[in-house]
């Protein structure tokens, strides 16, 4: 198999986490797809259109489009809150705009979350992946909500030889980050971080797995400040490890 998809690498990846973005590539290339990166995307308009900045949003949702329109097979997003940003939020941006509108359908249509696209599409469970000890897993807002994404990637983990996959406690809560949220109410997204590092330290996993590197950034900022030895990765490191790792 040789099937062309187009990788939409999103901002924090492609800003703090290289590395991932290099691993979802090995895993996307090891289920046997051809990766390709059309270099000028940007920012899908999430965040402005979170933060109901509508006028703001729309320019960066109208390059996406142009951006991918003209490209081959499926759209792999490694992030919840982006693919739901184009499956969902473009075709509320564009709802008084008939052109666009179909055009942002279309986008939407080939787009699909990382875990997704591999079990759902490709049929893909087991990548031959390996990972020594416990690993717990929590589901991030958008990917859950949003787009209905939960046993994917549970089954890709399961299937992580090595690994013993261990239930989060309350997995379904949210870590507190939800993007513009935790600036604009700091104090109960740090009362939902504390809750949510209480979980990962009662699953007495030393990692913890999540589908969004925002979630990982605002777990991983919450364990560093109190000295936890816990730390949470994206699934794409976990399964693009060939090697026993902890």
């Amino acid at each position: 198999m040789n099937l062309p998809v187009q990788l939409f690498v999103t901002c924090i990846i492609d800003t703090l986490y290289p590395d991932v973005g290099e691993a979802v590539v090995r895993v996307l290339q090891r289920a046997g797809a051809q990766v390709e990166f059309p270099s000028a995307q940007t920012c899908c308009g999430q965040p402005a259109y979170n933060a109901g900045l509508r006028d703001q949003a729309l320019p960066l949702a109208r390059r996406t489009i142009e951006v991918f329109e003209n490209t081959a097979g499926a759209v792999i997003v490694p992030s919840g809150s982006c693919a739901a940003m184009i499956r969902h939020g473009y075709l509320e941006l564009f709802a008084d705009d008939d052109r666009w509108l179909a055009r942002a359908r279309r986008l939407a249509e080939r787009t699909y979350e990382l875990t997704e696209f591999l079990v759902d599409h490709l049929g893909v469970v087991d990548l031959g992946a390996r990972w020594s000890g416990r690993l717990t897993y929590h589901a991030s807002c958008h990917l859950l909500r949003d787009l209905g994404v939960d046993r994917q990637p549970r089954a890709l983990l399961a299937a992580v030889q090595g690994a013993e996959l261990v239930e989060l406690p309350y997995a379904t809560d949210c870590c507190g980050f939800g993007g513009v949220f935790s600036v604009e109410h700091p104090e109960i997204s740090a009362a939902m971080l504390e809750r949510k590092i209480a979980s990962i330290e009662a699953s007495q996993s030393p990692v913890v797995v999540s589908c969004d590197a925002g979630c990982i950034t605002h777990m991983n900022g919450g364990l560093h400040r109190r000295g936890k030895t816990q730390r949470a990765v994206h699934i794409a490191e976990v399964l693009a490890n060939t090697e026993d790792k902890r």
